[in-house]
């Protein structure tokens, strides 16, 4: 092969990280010139204050345990940002399949995964944003992080590891849509019934008894649990973080991602 080939090859050869940059930034960028991102933040002090503010006087009153309702609801406004986040990632990847740009990546010299790894770095950015914004409006009623360095990063790991898995099953649903708002409109139901079925808000024994086996073991809840148990609480009832109370919220998360992940990589593999 001669000089000049081979440089041409090389030239041509595609550089997947360069892609990927390029893709993440065509998601982040007009977010943040536009001010679209600032949804990221006003979102969770609307989470916040609607659950705190109207539940905090009959929430402690009926008892829970907790030092404070915000140590106690605090894990709820991270689940409700993660699923807003979520949201806006179906309404993206649908936006895109409805638009044909899968298409167009899949016929150009783009990795088949790119597209799908760039889609999920926008989520995470926009998902660490909201976060970010949950934890300081949780600070500002009251939260405290009441356990050591580990359990805090233990808490900050498993709620983007939450967030992730709830973003990907998001932007599975979407590439397989055929209406972006139709879409968007669907979802919105399930954290919301969800949400108010578990013990985000109040304790399974303040539900009836024949919803309580639900309310105690769905995803939400047991989330919820383990987010309790590493934040802690001053009165030592926020549970005791071990593999028993753990186990469960792992298995839901890592479950709902080995479902989602393959799904994932066929989609992006079909459409390349």
């Amino acid at each position: 092969m001669s000089t000049g080939a081979w440089l041409a090859e090389v030239r041509a050869a595609p550089v997947r990280a360069q892609q990927w940059w390029v893709l993440t930034s065509r998601l982040v960028t007009p977010a943040v010139k536009s001010g679209e991102v600032l949804t990221s933040v006003f979102a969770p002090a609307a989470f916040t204050a609607s659950f705190y503010i109207p539940l905090k006087t009959v929430m402690m009153f009926s008892g829970n345990g907790f030092s404070s309702y915000a140590q106690y609801m605090m894990p709820i406004v991270i689940m409700q940002a993660a699923a807003f986040t979520a949201i806006g990632a179906a309404f993206r990847s649908a936006t895109d399949a409805v638009a044909g740009l899968d298409r167009r990546f899949g016929s150009m010299p783009i990795g088949s995964l790119v597209p799908v790894v760039a889609r999920m770095s926008g989520n995470v950015f926009r998902l660490a944003i909201a976060m970010t914004a949950a934890l300081i409006c949780g600070h500002i009623i009251g939260f405290r992080f009441c356990l050591d360095t580990a359990h805090t990063i233990g808490f900050l790991a498993f709620s983007m590891l939450i967030g992730i898995t709830l973003t990907l099953g998001a932007d599975v649903i979407g590439t397989v849509s055929k209406s972006p708002e139709a879409t968007t409109q669907a979802l919105v139901l399930p954290p919301l019934i969800f949400g108010m079925l578990s013990t985000g808000l109040a304790p399974a024994s303040q539900f009836p008894e024949w919803v309580q086996p639900f309310v105690r073991n769905q995803p939400i809840s047991q989330w919820v649990i383990a987010l309790r148990a590493l934040a802690g609480d001053t009165k030592g009832n926020a549970g005791e973080v071990s593999w028993s109370l753990m186990g469960p919220p792992l298995l839901w998360a890592f479950g709902i991602l080995l479902v989602c992940a393959p799904l994932a990589v066929r989609l992006s593999s079909r459409k390349a």
